[in-house]
């Protein structure tokens, strides 16, 4: 099976965290962390900025590192390097992403999330 290898922002203000909804794709509708696939050459912590400056026109700190999911979708293995972020400048704009919000230690069970991201959840929430 092949793996994909992925980075993913827990985008944080105060006790808020970002989410996004993909708006394309075989998980178009589910809600996932914003990131994205590590290129060649390039380390988890460049990717992540990059990705959501493409993604979002905005840009992070890449903050502690939290954890690596793996996690075997039926056509791929996919092994997702989780930061914890901060936004420096811009306010996010949903160029990829049908939705967005902030959510909070009470609101983050309230949205779909996709497999992969659903696996972070309870540790994203230990920290919040």
């Amino acid at each position: 099976m092949k793996t994909i290898h992925v980075v993913a922002a827990i985008i944080r203000d105060g006790d808020r965290i970002f989410a996004t909804q993909r708006g394309y794709g075989d998980f178009k509708d589910g809600w996932e962390f914003p990131g994205g696939k590590v290129e060649e050459g390039e380390t988890p912590e460049h990717a992540l900025k990059r990705e959501i400056e493409e993604e979002l026109k905005t840009e992070i700190e890449v903050g502690e590192y939290l954890t690596t999911i793996e996690y075997d979708y039926p056509k791929f293995h996919l092994s997702m390097r989780c930061y914890w972020a901060k936004i420096v400048e811009g306010n996010p704009v949903l160029l990829e992403h049908e939705a967005a919000k902030w959510l909070t230690k009470d609101t983050i069970d309230s949205v779909d999330w996709l497999p992969a991201d659903a696996a972070i959840i309870e540790t994203v929430k230990a920290h919040l």
